[in-house]
């Protein structure tokens, strides 16, 4: 089942020989379930995808549908509301908010959303990711790690439609990036979660279902461990 479609996706800046074409045209359909990883180097418009998948900036022409909806025809309000619902994030700078401890930062979304908090899914997530005996703490009382698997079971606490990771592991050491990314994979696997995440580490990007590199605010080529998808 498609989760995420964008077509013919453009964000420009500027104006004449001035502009800048951060994405030129991108075509990307991505099915439930899939760990995609988005690869380019700085500039390349992985960020700028990343934004507008997630409705936090607006396109100059395309669409993006989630889960059906095409995300650019909601207004303000409902944008929110729908971000809250369908879209979990995971940013490299983890996001925590500093006087709330570690469950505290988890059931957040859902609290401000109003939602009833599926506390035994939560604690499922907790557990898997090894922060059972962690809850009360403070995140200054975490390492960074720990503060990125905080991050992990906030985006997925909410059940959302699918979590974007933006690098993820960039302010983490060589092993812990390992640790945390497989975490993330396993997490994806056990709540059949669908993962895109952005990251200019082609070596990282190996250990996912599916590898898509952009280059230049286009798709270059797109294709599963195994099998090319397409090449543009």
């Amino acid at each position: 089942m498609k989760i995420l479609e964008t077509k013919d996706l453009k964000k420009y800046y500027g104006s004449g020989e001035t502009q800048v074409k951060a994405l030129d045209g991108v075509n990307l359909s991505i099915e439930e379930g899939e760990f995609a990883a988005v690869v380019g180097t700085s500039g390349s418009g992985k960020s700028t995808l990343l934004h507008m998948l997630g409705g936090l900036d607006y396109a100059t022409s395309g669409t993006v549908t989630v889960a059906g909806k095409q995300i650019f025809d909601l207004n303000e309000n409902e944008l929110t509301i729908f971000r809250r619902r369908k879209i979990g994030f995971i940013f490299q700078n983890y996001n925590l908010v500093p006087i709330l401890n570690v469950y505290e930062n988890i059931v957040l979304p859902l609290e401000l959303d109003g939602r009833n908090i599926d506390k035994a899914f939560v604690m499922d997530i907790v557990q898997m990711l090894g922060l059972k005996d962690k809850l009360e703490n403070l995140p200054n009382q975490l390492s960074g790690g720990q503060q990125q698997r905080v991050a992990i079971a906030r985006a997925l606490a909410a059940k959302p439609a699918i979590v974007l990771a933006d690098e993820p592991t960039g302010n983490l050491d060589s092993k812990t990036t390992q640790e945390v990314l497989g975490l993330l994979k396993l997490t994806g696997e056990q709540f059949h979660q669908t993962i895109v995440m952005i990251t200019h580490n082609e070596a990282l990007a190996q250990l996912c279902n599916r590898v898509i590199h952009i280059e230049d605010g286009r798709i270059i080529n797109d294709y599963l461990q195994g099998g090319v998808i397409d090449e543009k």
